[in-house]
């Protein structure tokens, strides 16, 4: 099916670009036309490109979904009635060209979740096989809910690290601007009249006049270094798979509490999907793509290959030695009791606090230790500077 790069004009004379796959020109009209837009100009394209104008679909957007469609199967609405609506209600172009493409899959007999799986990008593999789920044992509104709820937490998750990292972030900035300003301009106008004294230099004192030169020399090095570190760090972790492995092993050892993280990512997935009643072993397969680790990934892997040879859940856990001991106690508990989705519910409780509490205590941590930073930076350089010019004036006598 073609996809057609095109502009519409909305009920209030918007100019509204956007690109959506139709089977041919008149097909075009007919979707804009149910998304109330007038065709203007188009052009197609055979190539397939995800060309997203506006504002991306974002994680919110996709709570609001979940949750609208969770109220109206709830009440009884079909979600075919309740995809309409949301279609006609929301301002997100993007958002409702991709509903306008669900809405018509379905009347052309997709179940929803065959045609949620067209949009891989927007809606992964564990929420379609929950969304598949839910239609297989007629708990759709359930499912949303719990995908809501999940959802609500990744976002709250999120925020709190994107705010805990704003500050040092800022301060960094700061400090590295104030850094090559004191290098570059002041501490080179100090510097003749602290050598003409005539006295030796303390070693500190060397050092940062050392240090000055270099700033002065290779300014563009200092820039120019974290970019491209950062690039190449990149590049090679997407060239080698024997690298990107060896990073997230790092990642693990150096990062306590992104394992908690990845166990409560993974508990609440694993209930999520046991509970709707996808098979453990499919559970397993659908967290490999959630765990963000290609170390935890290969993990889960190696218990998935345990438990289809015939161990238990918990033993398979155990056995890979990569999973913490409540992890497994608790799925334990959890296959000896039948109840696997409350005991994992359980452990995400569990993780998901000590992650927030972790994470509040690193916030209230760094802002203390970038201003201690910032002192003893700027105190050395205030020492090196006024030091000897203090000890030229103190043994002056009159």
């Amino acid at each position: 099916m073609p996809q057609f790069i095109y502009r519409a004009m909305d009920a209030n004379g918007t100019i509204v670009p956007g690109n959506m796959d139709a089977h041919n020109v008149p097909d075009l009209e007919l979707r804009l036309q149910r998304m109330a837009l007038d065709l203007i100009d188009y052009r197609e394209t055979r190539e397939r490109k995800l060309r997203i104008v506006g504002r991306a679909i974002t994680r919110r957007d996709l709570i609001n979904l979940c949750f609208h469609l969770e109220q109206m199967s709830s009440a009884g609405v079909p979600i075919l009635d309740g995809l309409r609506d949301l279609r006609d209600s929301t301002d997100h172009f993007r958002l409702r060209e991709i509903i306008t493409d669900l809405v018509e899959k379905i009347e052309g007999g997709l179940q929803l979740s065959s045609a949620l799986a067209a949009y891989p990008e927007i809606f992964d593999q564990s929420f379609t096989s929950l969304v598949r789920a839910g239609e297989q044992s007629g708990k759709v509104h359930e499912v949303f809910r719990d995908l809501a709820e999940n959802l609500k937490w990744q976002d709250e998750l999120a925020a709190q690290a994107r705010k805990a990292i704003t500050y040092p972030a800022f301060v960094l900035v700061v400090v590295s601007a104030v850094m090559f300003f004191l290098m570059i301009y002041l501490v080179p106008q100090l510097t003749a009249f602290i050598k003409n004294m005539g006295r030796e230099l303390p070693l500190h004192t060397r050092a940062l006049i050392a240090l000055s030169n270099f700033f002065i020399h290779y300014w563009y090095l200092l820039l120019a270094a974290p970019i491209v570190a950062w690039q190449l760090g990149r590049w090679q972790l997407r060239r080698s798979e024997r690298t990107a492995f060896a990073f997230d092993r790092l990642l693990l050892r150096m990062v306590p509490v992104l394992q908690k993280l990845i166990m409560a990512r993974f508990a609440t997935y694993f209930a999520l999907m046991y509970a709707a009643g996808i098979p453990v072993l499919e559970c397993i397969r659908l967290s490999e793509g959630i765990a963000g680790n290609r170390v935890v990934a290969a993990g889960m892997r190696r218990a998935r290959e345990l438990i289809s040879e015939g161990h238990s859940v918990a033993a398979a856990f155990k056995q890979v030695g990569l999973f913490p001991p409540l992890v497994v106690r608790m799925l334990r508990v959890g296959e000896s009791t039948g109840a696997l989705d409350a005991t994992l519910r359980n452990v995400a409780y569990f993780y998901n606090r000590e992650v927030r509490e972790r994470m509040e205590r690193m916030q209230a941590m760094i802002e203390p230790a970038m201003t201690v930073i910032l002192g003893i930076l700027l105190g050395w350089i205030m020492l090196s500077v006024l030091g000897p010019i203090y000890d030229t004036i103190s043994s002056i006598r009159i």
